[in-house]
């Protein structure tokens, strides 16, 4: 996949997974705003059931108190019966106000003005009905005529009475806090609406005593006009109830943690599977680089011996050479060190895939690790000679005995030490530490080489990877030396760190456990 198709494949992607997140966070708002105005709908709708019943209830008790002044006067008491009654302190529910006897005297007139219209039309109606010579049927129907104008007449003196005992009277007198409190919880429990609530009543835009301690008007608020229908006061109502719900977020989106839940779980998912499929099309796109870089430096590196054995089978064939047993045997001996060199590279490859499907057995024995890396610095102690170099040891751990494979930890030690000499421009200065830290032992290799940038360190360690040198191939390797150092390092529970810098050589430090 070439690097436009690539970008291009990202850039939609990554397009579509921003307008599903998008159209997700849409929908979510879309069913949070829906959810308000459901909340607000069945808040009014309980609120007005809320009025219309403590209307009624209070309705209730003043018809018990009808009934009991009624039976106290023992007939349906008329206007000044109910108004002696009051006006006698029987009732006395107005702030402590004592009925004066202009008030008392200005309802009983407005009681008798109903009656004395009433009686004026029954008489009307009898004396007209005598003059013309009515019938017994229409008679009756007067009757039922009168009868219902008697009982209009009574429901509007009743009215009137409900009226004038209400009027002024506090809020506190008409219904009480517990009976408000029940009446919204029970509201609330059949509508489904189970937060927490606060409330209080105005009158005339004024607080009452009867409210909750916690009432805001910054938590959003609902109101119902309370006793509406029997104000006499203008049309301007005299109670109001208001209600709020500090809580009123969380129950609904509690509402919607459902669906919800489902919506952030799936996106999430399409996200985590998202971010997996770019970076496993990162990796296979470095590692279609990588196995690239790999073939051209294998293809290099069996490219030179392959040359140098046909050079040399070309010398032994010359009938000249093949006399000289001196320089056969040179040549014979070139072609088994290139042979042995191809062979080793190949070795690599084969021991690195046995490390990972985990077939190579490694076993592990007590041993000196001064005597390994000594072992170790035998073997490219020609290579540092040839190219003039110098090797220093600075052992100075006194506690050196650890568990390792020897033969594999030597390799480590030897593919470190042949990493720096061979990233070392000039003559090779190599610096080899130990020492004791706690339990461990610390291995410390350094170089005055060609260093390494920040990005290259973080993946020195990976499986085929060399740092891009445009098409120099002025450093022999194929990526697979320091990735067996990692993989035996880890497999003896040790580890291991670079700290480098550009132009200023490199430092691999190996952390061991001791045997105690």
């Amino acid at each position: 996949m070439n690097k436009t198709r690539f970008r291009l494949l990202v850039f939609f992607m990554s397009l579509s997974l921003i307008g599903i997140i998008l159209v997700q966070l849409y929908w979510i708002n879309i069913s949070f705003k829906n959810g308000e105005d459901q909340f607000k709908s069945h808040v009014q709708q309980l609120m007005n059931k809320v009025s219309i019943k403590l209307e009624g209830e209070e309705k209730e008790n003043f018809y018990r108190l009808y009934t009991h002044i009624r039976d106290s006067v023992g007939h349906p008491p008329n206007q000044a019966d109910f108004a002696n009654y009051l006006y006698k302190g029987n009732i006395r529910e107005r702030n402590n106000i004592i009925y004066s006897d202009i008030v008392a005297q200005s309802y009983k007139e407005e009681l008798e003005f109903i009656d004395n219209s009433s009686v004026s039309k029954n008489s009307s109606l009898t004396e007209n009905s005598g003059e013309n010579g009515m019938t017994i049927d229409a008679v009756k129907q007067s009757m039922n005529n009168a009868k219902k104008e008697s009982e209009k007449k009574e429901s509007l003196k009743i009215q009137l009475l409900f009226d004038y005992y209400n009027e002024g009277r506090p809020i506190e007198s008409r219904i009480s806090e517990e009976t408000l409190v029940r009446t919204l919880k029970n509201e609330m429990e059949r509508d489904g609406i189970d937060t927490h609530f606060e409330y209080v009543v105005y009158k005339d835009g004024l607080a009452t005593k009867m409210q909750s301690k916690g009432f805001s008007f910054k938590e959003g608020h609902y109101g119902i006009t309370l006793f509406s229908g029997s104000s006499r006061v203008g049309d301007k109502p005299d109670y109001r109830l208001m209600v709020s719900f500090p809580n009123k977020q969380k129950f609904i989106l509690t509402k919607l943690l459902g669906i919800t839940s489902l919506s952030i779980v799936f996106t999430l998912i399409i996200i985590i599977a998202y971010l997996s499929a770019i970076n496993q099309l990162i990796k296979q796109k470095q590692i279609s680089e990588i196995k690239t870089d790999f073939i051209n430096n294998m293809t290099h590196e069996f490219k030179t011996p392959i040359a140098t054995i046909n050079l040399a089978l070309d010398a032994i064939k010359n009938p000249k050479i093949l006399g000289d047993t001196e320089k056969v045997q040179r040549y014979l001996q070139m072609i088994r060190e290139e042979n042995k060199r191809m062979h080793s590279q190949v070795e690599n490859v084969l021991q690195i895939s046995k490390l990972d499907r985990k077939e190579l057995d490694l076993t592990k024995d007590q041993a000196d690790i001064h005597d390994i890396i000594e072992d170790a610095i035998e073997h490219v102690h020609l290579i540092i000679e040839a190219r003039e170099g110098q090797l220093t040891r600075h052992f100075h751990a006194t506690r050196t005995t650890v568990l390792l494979n020897d033969v594999h930890f030597t390799n480590v030690i030897v593919n470190i030490l042949d990493n720096a000499i061979k990233y070392s421009e000039g003559e090779p200065e190599i610096d080899v530490y130990t020492e004791n830290v706690k339990d461990f032992v610390l291995i410390k290799i350094t170089d005055k080489g060609l260093g390494m940038s920040k990005t290259t360190q973080k993946r020195i360690f990976e499986k085929f990877y060399r740092e891009h040198t445009g098409d120099l191939h002025n450093v022999k390797g194929h990526g697979l030396g320091l990735a067996y150092v990692k993989r035996i390092i880890d497999d003896h529970n040790c580890h291991i760190y670079v700290e480098s810098e550009k132009g200023k050589g490199s430092t691999f430090i190996i952390k061991m456990p001791l045997i105690n």
